[in-house]
């Protein structure tokens, strides 16, 4: 027996560390066995009897694959363990389904590693892990998740279609008016819920997952050119993302939000009657996504000595906001570029 500083090692005492050894493994929960190196097997814990109903007698000098009528003699799991002691290997929460006759189907979590001694003799400790019911949760989440995600589409598909049916009907009123003002007012309230809807059927409804900035607003861009141009004026939008950082449906609706009351003011105001053009909407970001640029530019008529202050602007003024970002214009007779930049803070 060891003595250091006056205080016996019990784990150098042959008789003494044995049985600290075995108070401590019948302690612990998971069932705990030790493997001689040809996988005989050489002790185990009380927690391992227990949970799969055999005997120390039964037990103890047998292989793994033996005990309980060769249960635990599967091919994968053999080739796995034989591996650990001449290799050196860890096994670390290895899974293993199997229909036990006591316990009926079972998810194992086995992790192996080789225990040194001081004698000769390589032994291996390999602790095994119900997680049967652990799975099953994880899987009634997912099935869960997966519903919620279906309701969520179905929901957004019914609001747009909603919205569609409110947009069609002020269209409709705004004929039947006479004032020019008025019609102008609700042909405007008909483009604006339009872009929301179509914002609702691009956005992608996952519960929990980022936006693809790049897809998402190809679509969107494509949706408006259908919806507010479709050959009615010979104007182009064109879309390029450089940014590979996906972004939260949150921020993605306000992009969208954003590029919508741009790309429709750019419509409205850059090209005058029958004048042709293009409209650019670029999106750049830093790798992390922490730093990027939203910008609409178009080759228009320009700003000239205009200023808006009505709702549009507004709408814009305060999206920019919420996304802590800040809002440039360049205006010239060859066009006009507005940008929407969010700094790295």
């Amino acid at each position: 027996m060891d003595i250091q500083d006056g205080v016996p090692d019990p784990f150098n005492d042959p008789v003494r560390g044995h049985l600290l050894t075995r108070a401590v493994v019948d302690t612990i929960r998971d069932p705990l066995i030790i493997l001689h190196e040809q996988l005989r097997i050489v002790a185990a814990s009380h927690s391992f009897y227990k949970k799969f109903e055999v005997t120390r007698e039964h037990t103890l000098g047998r292989l793994f694959y033996e005990i309980q009528d060769h249960q635990w003699d599967i091919p994968t799991l053999r080739t796995l363990l034989e591996q650990v002691i001449p290799e050196k290997q860890v096994v670390t929460e290895y899974e293993v389904e199997h229909v036990f006759p006591s316990l009926g189907f079972r998810v194992m979590s086995i992790s192996a590693r080789v225990l040194h001694y001081d004698d000769a003799a390589k032994k291996m400790l390999l602790s095994i892990r119900d997680i049967t019911d652990q799975r099953a949760v994880e899987l009634e989440r997912e099935r869960l998740l997966a519903q919620k995600d279906v309701l969520l589409r179905e929901i957004r598909h019914r609001v747009a279609n909603s919205l569609q049916l409110i947009a069609n009907i002020l269209l409709l009123k705004a004929e039947t008016i006479s004032s020019k003002e008025s019609r102008a007012h609700l042909e405007d309230a008909h483009q604006r819920i339009l872009s929301i809807a179509m914002i609702q059927k691009q956005l992608n409804p996952t519960i929990g997952e980022d936006i693809n900035v790049a897809r998402y607003l190809e679509d969107l861009c494509r949706s408006l050119s259908q919806s507010m141009i479709d050959g009615r004026k010979p104007i182009t939008i064109q879309i390029r993302v450089s940014a590979e950082s996906p972004v939260s449906s949150e921020t993605a609706i306000n992009f969208g939000l954003l590029t919508t009351e741009l790309v429709i003011n750019a419509i409205k105001h850059a090209f005058p009657g029958d004048r042709s053009g293009s409209i650019a909407v670029t999106y750049t970001a830093l790798p992390d996504g922490s730093a990027w640029v939203l910008q609409v530019r178009d080759n228009g008529i320009g700003l000239g000595e205009k200023t808006y202050t009505g709702l549009g602007t507004n709408i814009i003024e305060a999206l920019a906001s919420q996304l802590q970002a800040i809002i440039h214009t360049e205006s010239s007779p060859q066009g006009t570029t507005i940008s929407i930049v969010h700094a790295a803070h």
